[in-house]
């Protein structure tokens, strides 16, 4: 039986006074036991958190009981290691960062559910776009998915513009990895005056954990933002490790590159970084391992935010 219970979690919802949340979820967090992220801002709640079911219990009810997120929906999954090593409460601007004023709330796209998706993206006039950043669709899309190629998702509205020049008319289906950048992606579509948008419902993530792999049109491995780096069908941890130089995902293969050193580099940020800065990654992996012989976790060990 797995160890931990990871929750992830977003809604949209207007919270002005979010600020003012961030030291009593903090100590709520905290208090139960809890590792991972969760940011807040005017728009909303975004977060990925671990522990045991009871604390994960607490928070979800915390957050339910704000006017406005009563409908709160959140995603489960387990893993056998500590997933996240500290706790961290933070105040954004956005939960997932665009960089446009929308609220979803005002249009967004058609929910599909899972079980409904391989339909829809098998039709031949729907074109399937992953609104998720190179490094993350590089281990892992659908069949016949179009990749923008973004660094990042504050890119993806201008990408967007110029290839509707080349599809004026096009029937839009779009996925994430829990279903967030969906939700600002599909209302940017609206507000550009996109009629038929849809998009998946609890994204790649819920998509995994429900279709069947004999049936599924996902090929590879899904990205995460945290410790497990990649899932797979049924949210199975999956092969990638990561690269704490740069945060891209290594393949096994990956690994054994003459330019992989753990903590320093990888074969893709070798030549991006000079000897002074790798001989500080090198120090501050030494720092991890040290504090790892030692059976405590380490700052500079990697923790991610959740992207989307």
């Amino acid at each position: 039986m797995p160890q931990f219970t990871i929750a992830a979690l977003y809604h949209f919802f207007r919270f002005p006074d979010f600020a003012s949340h961030q030291a009593p979820l903090q100590a709520l967090c905290d208090g139960a036991g809890l590792k991972g992220t969760l940011l807040l801002a005017p728009e909303g709640v975004n977060g990925a958190i671990a522990g045991e079911q009871s604390g994960l219990d607490v928070l979800l009810d915390y957050l339910r009981a704000l006017p406005g997120c009563e409908n709160l929906e959140h995603k489960l999954s387990f893993s056998d290691d500590p997933p996240f090593l500290r706790m961290k409460v933070r105040l954004k601007r956005e939960i997932v960062a665009m960089g446009l004023e929308l609220d979803p709330d005002d249009a967004v796209g058609a929910y599909v559910a899972p079980e409904d998706w391989n339909a829809l993206i098998s039709e031949p006039e729907t074109i399937v776009i992953d609104t998720r950043n190179d490094y993350e669709v590089d281990i892992g899309a659908f069949e016949g998915a179009v990749n923008p190629q973004t660094k990042s998702f504050r890119e993806f509205p201008e990408w967007f513009r110029k290839f509707r020049e080349t599809r004026p008319a096009a029937k839009i289906a779009m996925y994430c990895t829990g279903g967030i950048r969906c939700e600002k992606s599909t209302a940017f579509l609206k507000s550009e005056g996109v009629d038929e948008v849809y998009h998946l419902k609890g994204g790649i993530l819920k998509y995994l954990e429900t279709v069947p792999e004999p049936e599924s049109l996902w090929r590879g491995e899904c990205f995460v933002f945290d410790q497990r780096v990649s899932v797979g069908h049924g949210l199975v941890q999956g092969e990638y490790k990561l690269c704490y130089a740069c945060r891209r995902p290594l393949a096994p293969e990956d690994l054994k590159s003459e330019l992989f050193e753990k903590g320093v580099s990888c074969a893709a940020c070798h030549h991006e970084t000079d000897d002074a800065q790798k001989a500080r990654f090198r120090e501050r992996q030494r720092q991890v391992d040290l504090a790892q012989s030692r059976g405590v976790s380490h700052i500079g060990t990697n923790t991610q935010e959740p992207a989307e």
